[in-house]
């Protein structure tokens, strides 16, 4: 009678990781909804990244005026 308790603790664990991955799966569907939502990937804090509405340091607009095509 002792097998009894080991296939019953086996077939536990095995359902406690089917409803762990059925969890990540709705995390996961979830997550990307929201992607699409906010028209793009989100950091952990919930924030859009690559956000372009903020002015970023790296791009000198100057400089492309300056390059203006020889006609």
């Amino acid at each position: 009678m002792g097998m009894r308790s080991g296939t019953t603790f086996k077939k536990r664990q095995k359902e406690i990781a089917r409803m762990e991955k059925q969890r990540d799966k709705i995390a996961k569907r979830l997550e990307r909804k929201v992607q699409r939502a906010t028209g793009g990937p989100i950091d952990d804090m919930g924030e859009p990244v690559g956000d372009l509405s903020e002015p970023q340091d790296d791009v000198d607009v100057e400089a492309d005026v300056d390059r203006q095509p020889d006609a």
